[in-house]
């Protein structure tokens, strides 16, 4: 990781995460593998230009999927990492989620 756009890779638009963001403050993003806590922190607060309170860091499983119609082929999807931010009190909304609630 060189520089702060590498380590966002997009924002990650759920049922929970719109619930979130609306009501919580919190915003869920999909990292990069090697990325931290003090990384995504970093990489918010300077894009954004918010004021990150904490950063909680998960790793999703890879989940096995179903067979298509032939029943040959076993489709699965990868693991990934994703981070939840909760910015401080008093702090904007990040505006990529703003038509999202």
């Amino acid at each position: 990781m060189t520089n702060l756009y590498n380590v966002l890779v997009r924002p990650l638009v759920t049922e929970k995460s719109s619930y979130q963001s609306g009501k919580l403050g919190q915003y869920v993003f999909v990292v990069a593998d090697e990325a931290t806590r003090t990384m995504v922190k970093d990489a918010i607060e300077t894009l954004f230009d918010v004021t990150v309170a904490r950063v909680n860091i998960l790793n999703a499983p890879a989940k096995r999927g179903r067979r298509t119609r032939a029943r040959r082929l076993l489709v699965r999807r990868p693991s990934f990492k994703k981070a939840i931010v909760t910015l401080a009190e008093g702090s904007k909304s990040l505006e990529i989620f703003e038509g999202v609630q």
